[in-house]
């Protein structure tokens, strides 16, 4: 195989790969204007589900802008040796393999945020506020794109210089040292992720002593379910949407409940949802995803061992001097159909999930409150109540609110 050759296969595994989202896109867009089921009556009224129409076909038309900008904007990269370009530019401040790695992937990543930047303000400040969900202000909106380039230089950062390291090193067996390294990672975020990064964003706070902070304890004892540590997070600084969350093991162990969620929900519909929440728990769901994406990004690894010393990925994107920085980015491009047949998987596992959840926040709790909370969720955000099953089985990591209904009260 030549490098021409590969340049065609990665043009042709992006064309395909947009081409197919755009098929999806365009059949779920058909169901827009779906009559509402029987069971989902009584969620929206005649004004709100015109309303919720309204958005659904804001967010399509703003997705087919942003997917069609991004694809002429890559092409336009590959057409103009972009890669090229940015290597020399990179090679011009340092011979040092690991710096211009992150000299390049810096240049690279902060340039696509900024020139997607519009996209994101409008998306925020102009869909989200008209349809009264957005309640950031443009000084929250820089703060967080700062503390997030800072985050994704220095976490980010850190980590693919070791990656590089370990290929210097030990150069096929790269890909041991690094699964190690993300499987630790990994495992350290999970635990740690509430108490690390959420604050860098948002203020969280113990929940109040009071009847919702007793009746979750109260629950949480009856199915033997140790929770001590139950917080508020200031989510309504960003959005009216709502939402709640587990995260970490053991003495780590805690729930977060978005302050929204508290406003919208009555206190058993609160509990009905963190019953749920505690399914997932109860049935070594979190492990389960834990440990299939850990081997899932062994697998990953290994395959990309393989290849990443072959000449061939950098030259395939205009680069003569081969390296390990442009051959991670042609392997992520290649890799795509095999990452969307494993995200097929890990969706399908999820729904099946989300079914087992509920039956556990039924079995121990209600069923009824469960499907309210989950009718005014949905109300509250102008969820799609009428999806094209394709479009579910392609990109939906819980089952939709109608099967859900049908499947509590079966």
């Amino acid at each position: 195989m030549t490098s021409t050759t590969l340049f065609y296969i990665i043009i042709a595994v992006i064309l395909i790969n947009f081409i197919v989202d755009k098929i999806l896109g365009s059949l779920n867009a058909k169901h827009f204007n779906d009559e509402l089921p029987l069971e989902l009556q009584d969620v929206y009224d005649e004004t709100e589900y015109k309303k919720s129409q309204a958005y659904k076909a804001a967010n399509y038309r703003f997705s087919n802008y942003t997917s069609m900008f991004s694809l002429l904007l890559t092409l336009g990269f590959f057409y103009f040796d972009g890669f090229e370009f940015v290597d020399n530019i990179a090679r011009g401040y340092s011979e040092n393999p690991i710096f211009i790695a992150l000299i390049f992937f810096g240049i690279i990543m902060f340039a696509s945020d900024i020139i997607t930047l519009p996209f994101s303000y409008y998306k925020t400040f102009v869909i989200e506020e008209n349809f009264g969900f957005n309640k950031t202000t443009l000084k929250i909106f820089v703060l967080d794109k700062i503390k997030g380039w800072l985050m994704m230089a220095a976490v980010g950062g850190g980590i693919l210089a070791l990656i590089i390291w370990f290929y210097q090193i030990t150069q096929e067996n790269f890909w041991l040292y690094t699964w190690g390294l993300i499987a630790t990672f990994s495992l350290f975020m999970n635990m740690f992720y509430s108490r690390l990064i959420v604050p860098l964003f948002n203020k969280q706070s113990p929940l109040e002593d009071g009847e919702l902070r007793h009746m979750i304890s109260e629950y949480a004892k009856t199915v033997g379910f140790k929770l001590d540590k139950i917080f508020v997070i200031d989510g309504s600084k960003r959005s009216t949407k709502a939402n709640a969350y587990f995260s970490g093991f053991g003495s780590e162990k805690r729930v977060t409940l978005y302050d929204t969620l508290i406003h919208d929900l009555e206190h058993e519909e609160i509990v009905a949802v963190l019953a749920h929440e505690i399914g997932h728990y109860k049935h070594k769901h979190i492990i389960f995803n834990l440990i299939t994406t850990i081997l899932l990004t062994g697998l990953t690894l290994f395959i990309l061992s393989l290849f990443i010393s072959n000449p061939l990925l950098s030259n395939a994107l205009g680069v003569e001097i081969a390296s390990f920085h442009i051959g991670l980015i042609a392997f992520g491009m290649l890799y795509t159909p095999i990452n969307e047949i494993t995200s097929l998987f890990m969706n399908y596992m999820s729904r099946k999930f989300e079914y087992q959840a509920d039956d556990y926040a039924k079995d121990t709790y209600a069923c009824e409150p469960l499907i309210t909370s989950l009718k005014k969720l949905s109300k509250n955000s102008l969820s799609n109540l009428t999806p094209h099953p394709s479009y579910v089985f392609m990109h939906y990591s819980h089952p939709t609110l109608i099967q859900r209904i049908k499947h509590l009260r079966s």
